[in-house]
């Protein structure tokens, strides 16, 4: 197939369909580094017309990492469910677009053919789309898991809680974590980033949240996010692992980078699913990712950054996580230059793990060598909250002391949900109204009665 298109009296020729996905990308700090970026506007308009008259059967004729050279490629082509695929397959990229943004196309109908879709084809339909479009299609997507609560349902939206400490001080933490709980924060799961990957110390902190959630009787899960060679050591020695927390990329030498296998996760999956603790589902799965990770590895075949997140959904499914989250921000401005690269990427990574069928959440985040500020990630914060997300961060003052970036706050998910009515997961808000920490409508009450949860 030729890939070519012609402005004014400049035809602009793609050498393959690798190339053209990189030159119809965005504007990206990280694929200008990498040498893969549109020399100009022009050139990338031309990718664009080439992509949208692309038919998405051409992906399966030409897949832009080979199969014998990369795992995750292997992955996608084999779990690709040829019957989903039937009902578009005859589309072009920009058919489908429209396609997607049909108002007769709804959500479930969008399900229905997620399985059929490789990674490659999700990327390249949302290069074609604008912010509007990534909100709009991403919100008729519902994509509902469940552990120890539903999270993802309509109107509803849900906090990881995030009370990382610089030493894992046991007590820090646990101060932070009621502060969030109390501010309604962790009906996503209240998960910790440990400063070392030391099994003893993460087998305390593991134990501390188990505690703190069984006095209790929270419906949330817990997870400190240890290497998943570390969880698996731990959930063999009988420590109390809800989810089994991992970093993935979208190809296989990324994935190298980060000490995982495809045959790694599937054993973890498995002891995950051995240990049965989720009360109304089984979803033990929580994946971490963010654009840039493969260009940091020098590990993304000549792929744009934004392709290969996307690459790395299809290793995430795989395992029907409960939380997919993209850490939109935090690799830096060598990737993600500034606000207005931050916020696209956010929306695109929303939308693309989404079609995917995944339960997407994000980051809302940024380094403090970016060229952006908090008024940005309010922004990316508000619109994708329009677009479904299914949730957000909860860091102590917006500020992580332990990861030193800046995220969202306790706060912030107060103001979404006073902006657009919306709910904690059942499980959890019935939780909390039983502890007099929001009232029937759902707001924080002011007089708190803190003490349930201040004397441990």
């Amino acid at each position: 197939m030729k890939y070519q298109h012609r402005i004014g009296a400049t035809t602009y020729s793609f050498p393959d369909l690798k190339c053209v996905l990189a030159k119809a990308t965005p504007e990206r700090s990280g694929d200008k580094l990498a040498g893969l970026a549109a020399e100009n506007n022009k050139e990338r308009l031309a990718a664009r017309h080439v992509l949208a008259d692309t038919p998405l059967s051409q992906f399966l004729d030409e897949l832009i990492i080979p199969y014998e050279l990369d795992a995750v490629t292997r992955l996608a082509v084999d779990q690709l469910d040829e019957a989903a695929l039937a009902e578009v397959r005859s589309l072009t990229v920009g058919e489908f677009r429209d396609w997607l943004l049909a108002a007769e196309t709804d959500g479930a109908t969008i399900l229905r053919v997620s399985p059929g879709l490789l990674p490659e084809m999700v990327a390249a339909v949302s290069k074609l789309m604008s912010n509007q479009d990534l909100i709009l299609a991403a919100s008729k997507i519902r994509v509902v898991s469940q552990f120890r609560n539903t999270l993802g349902l309509k109107g509803h939206f849900s906090t990881r809680l995030q009370p990382n400490h610089p030493t894992d001080d046991p007590k820090g933490i646990l101060a932070s974590t009621i502060d969030g709980l109390l501010y309604g924060v962790g009906d996503a799961v209240i998960g910790i980033n440990p400063a070392s990957d030391d099994p003893r110390a993460t087998r305390t902190l593991l134990e501390m949240l188990d505690e703190l959630r069984t006095r209790f009787n929270i419906p949330t899960q817990t997870c400190v996010l240890a290497h998943v060679t570390t969880t698996i050591d731990l959930m063999e020695a009988g420590a109390p692992v809800d989810l089994i927390f991992q970093s993935i990329g979208g190809t296989e030498a990324t994935n190298d980078s980060f000490g995982v296998t495809l045959e790694l996760l599937d054993q973890a999956y498995q002891a995950g699913l051995q240990l049965d603790r989720g009360t109304v589902g089984r979803n033990c799965m929580y994946f971490e990712t963010g654009q840039g990770s493969s260009h940091s590895a020098n590990a993304h075949h000549g792929v744009d950054q934004q392709t290969c997140e996307v690459r790395a959904y299809a290793v995430a499914r795989k395992y029907r996580p409960l939380l997919v989250n993209s850490v939109v921000g935090f690799i830096g401005p060598e990737y993600l230059y500034d606000g207005k690269q931050i916020l696209r990427a956010g929306l695109e990574d929303h939308f693309c793990g989404k079609l995917m069928g995944l339960p997407m959440g994000c980051d809302v985040c940024y380094t403090n060598h970016a060229q952006v500020d908090q008024d940005d990630m309010d922004n990316l914060l508000s619109l994708l909250a329009l677009a479904g997300c299914n949730f957000v961060m909860g860091v102590p003052g917006a500020d992580d002391v332990m990861l030193h970036y800046q995220s969202t706050s306790y706060h912030d998910q107060l103001y979404l949900r006073q902006l657009l009515g919306l709910k904690h997961a059942p499980e959890f808000e019935q939780w909390l109204q039983g502890m007099n920490v929001i009232d029937d409508q759902g707001q924080i009450l002011e007089e708190t009665p803190r003490h349930r949860l201040m004397y441990l």
